[in-house]
């Protein structure tokens, strides 16, 4: 059963026109791809200009994510009150002037600070732009959401782009961020007029109060495990590629920034690409190719370090990583022992956890051993996703 046939129109789509809101939404997720791959495209520039070793990045890091933890009980009170238009034009700003903040932190502390606002509106953004997704997707009759995860990935690569020219022409990552805040601030305040007025959702009336935030039960935790290894290996090249072509392959200086473009390019192919293949192929072929994929990519970056074959070790784990949450996602939602909102909620969060706690472990690793015995041990993630793929029943 599609989203669309379990959630009600709302009330004013017959006055905004389908094409329009979903414009709307995918500018929002325009701006989130963008801003994020815009700071994670100059850490290697911030890592020099404060002295930070593999180790102190890996803790600095840390900041990120536990801001976003700390924020999903507020994100989830507020949506319980207020529109997530509301919250997500409010999310929109902060995300944009923190991004614009990063860039002058003179001090490690004032770093961690700003990253820990970074990840709280971070948060406040993407579920507030995920929940008017859905209403979105509830004004189609076919399904339409994933176009909008595309446009993230566009718009990482985009940045990911952006930021090695800025790179190669000197420009400070202040100067670069405060001018992809006030673009991206002005986009939202654009066509937040376009995103749909949905009014808080109250609980069923008889219902029990459901959870928040649940985890998938022994039945889907195989599915979970799987999105832990992609997103965690994800999570590693958006905060560590441009560190490993610094410091691992020692790419001159406007090439730093090369390694994260490859991925960006790669993974964002390989999404628009994920529907035909699965349809020729099937989902468990595909998902035990992606785990291939992942660890190929990986060993070829460890064991040759250099710019053309860890580039293309990045390629391959861009498209290894590309499809493998969207294919378990359609497995899930097709489970007969929960529905398939609970159940997409619970492996989603399994694999989110995995994005944002990996990559300060690779830090701590690299300072222990070294940057490609981290990439190495990382490679491990691939073969646990085909071990894991052929446990699933058929």
């Amino acid at each position: 059963m599609s989203v669309s046939q379990k959630i009600a129109p709302p009330a004013e789509a017959a006055a905004l026109g389908p094409a329009s809101a979903r414009l709307a939404i995918a500018v929002f997720f325009l701006v989130s791809g963008f801003g994020y791959a815009t700071w994670a495209s100059r850490i290697p520039t911030i890592q020099q200009h404060l002295g930070l070793n593999e180790a102190e990045l890996g803790g600095v890091l840390l900041a990120l994510p536990t801001g976003l933890l700390l924020t999903l009980p507020v994100t989830g009170y507020l949506l319980q009150r207020f529109s997530s238009r509301q919250i997500m034009l409010i999310g929109a700003v902060l995300y944009n002037a923190a991004l614009g903040l990063l860039g002058f932190a003179g001090q490690t502390w004032q770093l961690v600070g700003l990253l820990f606002c970074f990840g709280c509106s971070r948060n406040l953004l993407n579920i507030s732009m995920n929940a008017q997704s859905v209403g979105v997707q509830a004004l189609y009759s076919r399904s339409i959401i994933a176009t909008f995860h595309g446009v993230w990935s566009v718009a990482g690569f985009a940045a990911a782009a952006v930021g090695a020219g800025l790179i190669s022409l000197n420009i400070a990552p202040g100067y670069h961020f405060v001018a992809v805040g006030l673009v991206l601030t002005g986009l939202a305040f654009a066509f937040f007029p376009r995103s749909l007025d949905l009014p808080p959702a109250p609980p069923a009336e008889g219902q029990p109060a459901k959870p928040r935030f649940a985890l998938p039960d022994k039945h889907l935790l195989k599915f979970g495990l799987i999105c832990f290894a992609s997103m965690a290996c994800e999570g590693t090249m958006y905060d560590w590629s441009g560190v490993y072509f610094d410091k691992a392959v020692h790419a001159p200086k406007n090439w730093v920034a090369a390694g994260f473009a490859t991925y960006m390019v790669a993974m964002t192919t390989g999404r628009f690409l994920g529907d035909w293949l699965v349809n020729r192929y099937g989902v468990k072929p595909l998902l035990r190719l992606s785990g291939l994929l992942m660890t190929a990519g990986l060993v070829l970056a460890a064991l040759l370090p250099l710019p053309l074959t860890a580039g293309l070790g990045f390629a391959l784990v861009g498209l290894g990583v590309s499809c493998v949450v969207p294919m378990v996602f359609s497995m899930v939602g097709r489970s007969s022992q929960l529905s398939s909102g609970a159940a997409i909620a619970g492996v989603s969060t399994v694999g989110y956890i995995g994005f944002l706690i990996v990559p300060p472990v690779v830090g701590f690793i690299a300072s222990a051993a070294d940057l490609r015995w981290s990439f190495a041990l990382m490679a491990l993630l691939g073969i646990f996703v085909v071990l894991l793929v052929s446990r699933l029943e058929e």
